[in-house]
């Protein structure tokens, strides 16, 4: 697996962390990008859309979510598709992580930082986008609709702690309290 960061951050982890043992250090697992599609139960070309513009955006194929139970408020039957995701592993998530930090976050408008909040008790870091055109894949003149996508850092880290130390290592701007 190709690691973003190199030897220096490795030992900089194990030294702040105080982790002996450098097959403890925390390392990302994989990464899922999401989209929820409520439309789709009124729109039966929206799951198309969102489908291949979730493909631009990962380099890979896409997952039709279903939904697991009925809900008769929001006039949902199970087995209804209702979203799209992708997981990505490996070098796919890799290139993914590092296109995310080094161009996606900073074309965000009016960007301060992500908060300490989205990474949860686990270590995983979640971040929600309200609009795909801030991908470089996405085209704007092209879209149907602007909808917003869910991007969810899965890593093996125990506690937040360790999760937002390997965060910034990977160059992840939190916000400046």
């Amino acid at each position: 697996m190709a690691d973003f960061y190199n030897k220096e951050d490795k030992q900089k982890l194990m030294r702040e962390l105080g982790i002996k043992n450098p097959m403890a250090i925390p390392k990302i697992i994989k990464i899922v990008v999401n989209v929820g599609a409520g439309e789709a139960l009124t729109n039966k070309n929206a799951i198309e859309k969102i489908q291949e513009q979730l493909e631009l955006i990962s380099g890979q194929k896409s997952v039709i979510t279903k939904a697991r139970k009925s809900v008769s408020a929001f006039k949902l039957r199970k087995g209804v598709p209702i979203g799209v995701k992708v997981t990505l592993r490996e070098k796919k998530m890799m290139n993914f992580l590092e296109k995310l930090i080094k161009i996606v976050i900073p074309r965000i408008r009016d960007f301060r930082g992500i908060s300490e909040k989205s990474v949860d008790p686990h270590g995983n870091l979640n971040i929600g986008f309200y609009e795909q055109t801030i991908f470089p894949e996405i085209e704007f003149d092209k879209i149907d609709r602007i909808r917003g996508l869910e991007v969810t850092v899965v890593t093996n880290a125990k506690d937040r702690e360790k999760g937002k130390k390997l965060f910034q290592i990977l160059g992840v701007p939190f916000k400046s309290i």
